[in-house]
């Protein structure tokens, strides 16, 4: 929500040191710190901010952020679990729900979360209230809670390019496309039905000796993943966008937290201890600021909803065979072990 935590920390720290500094400026219980990741992201014009990619546990955050010589990109702390129904462990420590709740204000105040206007009006009225469980409780309800937004992008489903705004949430991609035609549709890809996905990145080619020099070239991310479209039937479905990294980042991390659940584990991680036995606590803790008040809502962002139709409704157009899907490694991909098979029954 824009409340800065300043922490000591080395300059060879890596993630996992610094989410625990972290932490233990706000109090944060060490049985709370796994739900918790720090994301580097960029901040927008408007206010709100693009995600770059989730801090590896290998990462030096603090290398990772000054080496950008950009004050644009920061670190944000940010829950790292897809089910909401993990919002109750955290909500049983009053700094977790400070965190949880401060978080939800920021995602309706950017407009992640879909909040129309008597939905907004009963959402403030408990912030007047200082009711932050049940806020959080009547925001699980709305269209998005839990997603993370990405930039506007390309895609090439369910034509080619088409440009689309995705968000990761509830184990899917959802898609909200605009087609050539101007037609807004949307719908999801439920991670359970990727087969697998793959990263690829490429530098366009110059066109003869007036063409840009290399280093002037752009560097292209793109996220291809294959689809269950129907029994029997995979598609490749490819993103175009400078944030493919962390859209496999947020794959895997639904893929894993499905496989954990299905396994009948928990998230609730306990961290590792350093070589005393004991995680290092700050000398001082900082509490967690509440946000102001809800501002009204925008009213632009209620006809997208009512505009919206299921990308069901959009015939399949197949990929081509020289499709760069087609043209990578073995190696190359992400198998996904939560993927399931379908039967006529479920499509």
């Amino acid at each position: 929500n824009g409340q800065k935590v300043k922490v000591t920390i080395l300059t060879s720290d890596q993630t996992e040191d610094v989410l625990e500094a972290v932490a233990s400026k706000l109090d944060l219980p060490d049985d709370l710190v796994g739900y918790f990741s720090l994301f580097l992201v960029r901040e927008t014009k408007d206010g709100a901010f693009s995600f770059v990619r989730k801090l590896q546990e290998f990462e030096l955050p603090y290398v990772s952020v000054t080496s950008l010589h950009n004050p644009e990109f920061r670190i944000i702390l940010r829950k790292s679990y897809w089910d909401s129904s993990y919002d109750d462990d955290v909500m049983e420590h009053h700094v977790g729900l400070n965190l949880l709740y401060a978080q939800t204000v920021s995602d309706i105040e950017h407009g992640w979360i879909l909040v129309n206007k008597e939905q907004h009006r009963q959402l403030k009225s408990l912030q007047e209230k200082v009711s932050k469980k049940e806020f959080i409780r009547l925001a699980q309800t709305l269209k998005y809670y839990g997603y993370l937004k990405f930039d506007p992008c390309v895609t090439d489903f369910p034509e080619k390019g088409c440009h689309v705004v995705v968000s990761a949430g509830n184990n899917e991609l959802n898609f909200q496309v605009r087609l050539p035609s101007e037609q807004i549709k949307e719908g999801s890809f439920k991670v359970t039905r990727m087969r697998c996905w793959r990263v690829t990145s490429s530098v366009p080619m110059s066109n003869g000796p007036s063409g840009s020099s290399p280093g002037k070239s752009e560097v292209k991310l793109e996220l291809a993943f294959e689809y269950l479209m129907s029994k029997d039937r995979l598609q490749w479905v490819t993103i175009t966008s400078p944030q493919a990294i962390m859209l496999s980042i947020c794959l895997q991390s639904m893929v894993d937290e499905l496989m954990v659940k299905k396994s009948g584990g928990s998230i609730r991680k306990m961290f590792r201890r350093r070589a005393n036995g004991a995680l290092r606590r700050s000398d001082s803790q900082q509490a967690v600021k509440s946000p102001p008040l809800l501002d009204s809502p925008d009213a632009s962002r209620e006809p997208m909803a009512k505009l919206s139709s299921k990308l069901t409704s959009v015939s399949l157009r197949g990929i081509s065979h020289s499709s760069s899907a087609n043209d990578v490694g073995a190696n190359d991909f992400h198998g996904n072990y939560a993927f399931e098979g379908i039967g006529d029954e479920d499509l």
